[in-house]
C-alpha cells in the first residue's frame, strides 16, 4: 500500500496504491454473484433443515445469510468466460493473483484508479511480481526519494544472498560466490556451478570457457628447450663428422670406431625425439613419444656397454694364454647391442598393445585451465621401460668403475665411469620432480632429464677425444700411444 498526495497545478492531487484481485471489481461481482447463485439454489434447503433453529426475526435471519454466504464465498470454484479457473486456495487467496492498484485523488477531487503492477504467487521466477515504478503517483513526500522496501540493497550478479539469522527475509548479506560458481542476476539465493570445461570470469557474473594449456613452442620454457634441443643436435652432428673424417686415426680405431659411430647417431636422436614432447599433444605423438625414447636410450646405453666390456675383454686378451681372443672381434659388441635393444623393444610392445599412452583433458589439475596431456596409458609399463635403462646404466657404470685403472690406451673407461655418474644423477633426481609436478612442467622436467643425461653422456665420452683429434695431433698416433703404453 502506497499512499501519499501530489500537487499538482492548482489544487493537490492524492493517491494510494493497494493490491487487488486481478479484474478489479469485475472479479469481485463475478465471484460474489456466482456464490450468491450457488447459495440461493440451496437456500430453500438449508432453511428447511435449519428452520426450526430460526426466529422469525430479520435482522438475524440476515446475520446468518451473511455466515452461510461467506461459506459459500470460499468454497466458490468455476470458469470464467476466458476459461479461467476461479477459486481460493488454502491460504484463501484468490488463484488469479492480484493487480496493484495506484488510487490518486485528483485536484477536482475525484478518485482515479490506475493498474501499476501485478503479484501472482503462481508465476514463474521472475514473473511473479511485475511493477511500473514510473507509473506510480507518490505523495509530495516520497517525490524526491521513493520509500524502499528492502532491508538490504540488492546483491549484484557475482554475488549471492545470505539470509541473517533471527532477522526478517529482507535483511541479508552479499557473499562472492564460490569458486568455480556464477550468479548472472541480481539477488540470487544461490550460486550456479560452470560446466567442467568452463570457468567463471574475474567478475563471476559469467561462464567463459577454460583456456588451453600445454608446453607450447611460443612461450619461454618451450623456446629454451627447442633451442638447446636444436644445438645439442648440432654439436653431435659435428662430433659425428669428426669422427668420420678422422676414422683412421688411432684414437678413433682404438674406442672400437663402429659402435662410436651408434652411440653418437642414437645421441643425436635422443636430442631431436625430445622435440615431440613439445606442442600440442595429439594421438600419433601420446603414442610414440615415450616408446621411442626408451628405444633410442636403450641403444645408446647398451652402446656404452659393449664399448665398456670390449674395452675390458680388449685389455684381458692381450695376456698369454687367455682365452678371450676368439671372443674378440665386433661380434660380441652388436651381440650386447641387439640383446638389450631387443628386450627393451618387446617391453615397448607389450605397453603399446595393452594400454597405450593417449591425449586428453585434464580438468581438475590447474584453476582456470584445461591441460592436454598425454596419459601414459600404463604407470607401470612407464616404470618397467625406465628401470631397464637404470638397469643397463647400472651396469655400464659398474663395468667402467672396475676397469677405470687398465693402462691409459684403455682409459675410456674412466670416462664411461664419469658419464654414468652424470646419467644415474640426472634420473635419480628426476622421478620425484616427476612426481611433484603437473600439467606443462611435467613434460618439461622429462625433456630437461633426456636432454641433460644424453649431453652428460655425450661430453664426457667424447668431447675429450675431440679435443685430442682438433688441438693436439701429435697424441693422435701410434707412437704416442706406444709410449703411453711402455711408461
Amino acid at each position: 500500500m502506497y499512499g501519499g498526495s501530489q500537487k499538482s497545478g492548482k489544487g493537490e492531487r492524492k493517491s494510494m496504491a493497494s493490491m487487488e484481485e486481478a479484474g478489479g471489481r469485475k472479479a469481485e461481482l463475478l465471484v460474489f454473484g456466482y456464490a450468491c447463485k450457488v447459495f440461493r439454489d440451496d437456500e430453500k434447503a438449508l432453511f428447511h433443515e435449519q428452520g426450526k433453529h430460526l426466529i422469525p426475526w430479520m435482522g438475524y435471519r440476515k446475520i446468518l445469510i451473511d455466515r452461510l454466504l461467506h461459506h459459500y464465498l470460499k468454497n466458490v470454484h468455476f470458469k470464467n468466460n476466458l476459461d479461467e479457473e476461479i477459486y481460493f486456495n488454502e491460504n484463501r487467496d484468490l488463484n488469479t493473483g492480484y493487480n496493484i492498484i495506484n488510487f490518486a485523488y485528483l485536484p477536482n477531487g475525484v478518485l482515479h484508479r490506475e493498474i501499476v503492477g501485478s503479484y501472482n504467487p503462481y508465476a514463474s521466477q521472475g514473473q511473479n511480481f511485475i511493477i511500473n515504478e514510473k507509473a506510480i503517483v507518490w505523495e509530495s513526500t516520497f517525490t524526491q526519494t521513493p520509500p524502499q522496501a528492502k532491508c538490504s540493497e540488492s546483491c549484484p550478479p557475482g554475488f549471492r544472498k545470505l539470509t541473517r539469522e533471527s532477522e526478517p527475509i529482507c535483511c541479508f548479506d552479499c557473499i562472492p560466490c564460490p569458486q568455480g560458481e556464477i550468479s548472472n542476476q541480481s539477488d540470487m539465493d544461490n550460486c550456479v556451478k560452470c560446466r567442467e570445461d568452463h570457468w567463471p570470469n574475474h567478475k563471476r557474473d559469467t561462464c567463459i570457457p577454460k583456456r588451453k594449456d600445454f608446453l607450447s613452442y611460443e612461450e619461454a620454457i618451450g623456446i629454451a628447450l627447442t633451442t638447446s634441443c636444436i644445438f645439442f643436435s648440432l654439436i653431435n652432428a659435428i662430433i659425428l663428422g669428426i669422427f668420420i673424417h678422422y676414422r683412421d686415426t688411432p684414437i678413433v680405431r682404438a674406442n672400437n670406431r663402429n659402435i662410436s659411430y651408434i652411440l653418437l647417431i642414437s645421441l643425436m636422436i635422443c636430442f631431436l625425439c625430445s622435440l615431440m614432447f613439445i606442442g600440442c599433444p595429439e594421438p600419433v605423438t601420446c603414442f610414440l613419444r615415450q616408446t621411442t625414447f626408451g628405444m633410442i636410450f636403450s641403444i645408446s646405453l647398451s652402446s656404452i656397454l659393449a664399448k665398456t666390456i670390449t674395452v675390458v675383454m680388449a685389455f684381458h686378451a692381450t695376456k698369454p694364454g687367455s682365452k678371450l681372443r676368439k671372443w674378440m672381434g665386433s661380434r660380441i659388441s652388436y651381440t650386447i647391442i641387439l640383446s638389450c635393444s631387443l628386450f627393451q623393444f618387446i617391453l615397448c610392445l607389450i605397453w603399446l598393445f595393452s594400454a597405450p599412452p593417449f591425449p586428453y583433458l585434464n580438468m581438475q589439475s590447474e584453476i582456470g585451465a584445461k591441460l592436454i596431456e598425454c596419459n601414459e596409458g600404463s604407470m607401470i609399463a612407464f616404470y618397467c621401460v625406465l628401470g631397464f635403462l637404470g638397469f643397463l646404466a647400472s651396469i655400464s657404470f659398474v663395468t667402467a668403475f672396475l676397469s677405470r685403472n687398465l693402462p691409459d690406451n684403455f682409459n675410456e673407461a674412466k670416462y664411461i665411469t664419469f658419464s654414468m655418474l652424470v646419467f644415474c644423477s640426472v634420473w635419480i633426481t628426476f622421478i620425484p620432480t616427476y612426481l611433484s609436478t603437473r600439467g606443462k612442467y611435467m613434460v618439461a622436467v622429462e625433456i630437461f632429464a633426456i636432454q641433460a643425461s644424453s649431453a652428460g653422456l655425450l661430453g664426457c665420452i667424447f668431447m675429450s677425444k675431440c679435443c685430442i683429434i682438433l688441438l693436439r695431433p701429435d697424441m693422435n698416433s701410434r707412437k704416442s700411444i706406444t709410449k703411453k703404453q711402455l711408461k
